[in-house]
């Protein structure tokens, strides 16, 4: 192996404050109460210089019991693929142990996002496992910032939901709208 070879692993991490933010013992009941901790997370996330205005959770339907959570983690990592959303899936399934969070042995789980996913964040729901995605942002907020949302379509939402998979779009959009603009106002990089 020579000096420029790749290394035989690949480390992705959430930033060091995510213990001193997220109250992991809490109840979250609502997808209100589960919104307000992934634009809380977006918040954190600009407030504190680790990423881009986007914050995700992954919680079990019916407990409301905090499974995960995901920050955009692109420059952080220097990896275009660490959405918020990609995190928080990928902690979720390493947490429990599972490359599907829609197994029989688990109970449901939700993908709880501070924007409408883009199309790679939409295009791993189904394999992610999830049965419900509730976001807050439309991709057309995240568009007129300037990031590219890529291709997701009328039709993409119903190809999901033909295979059981629910979306509740526009839960607490002002106050995801509000990150996402402060982030431009202080000049936040758009990738």
């Amino acid at each position: 192996m020579t000096s420029s070879a790749l290394p035989p692993t690949l480390a992705i991490s959430l930033p060091d404050w995510i213990g001193d933010v997220v109250p992991w013992d809490d109840a979250f009941p609502t997808d209100e109460a589960r919104m307000d901790l992934a634009i809380a997370l977006s918040r954190e996330n600009i407030d504190r210089g680790t990423g881009g205005p986007f914050g995700a959770c992954v919680f079990e339907q019916q407990s409301g019991r905090l499974v995960a959570v995901g920050v955009n983690s692109v420059q952080r990592h220097n990896n275009s693929t660490l959405h918020a959303e990609m995190v928080a899936l990928m902690m979720a399934q390493h947490r429990l142990q599972h490359f599907t969070l829609h197994d029989e042995s688990l109970p449901v789980h939700d993908l709880v996002t501070s924007c409408d996913p883009c199309a790679m964040c939409f295009g791993a729901v189904p394999w992610s496992g999830v049965r419900r995605v509730v976001s807050g942002a439309t991709r057309d907020d995240a568009a007129n910032l300037g990031f590219d949302e890529g291709p997701v379509f009328d039709q993409s939402y119903r190809y999901l939901e033909a295979r059981g998979i629910e979306f509740h779009r526009e839960v607490q959009r002002q106050a995801a709208v509000d990150v996402l603009e402060r982030y431009r106002r202080e000049g936040g990089a758009i990738y």
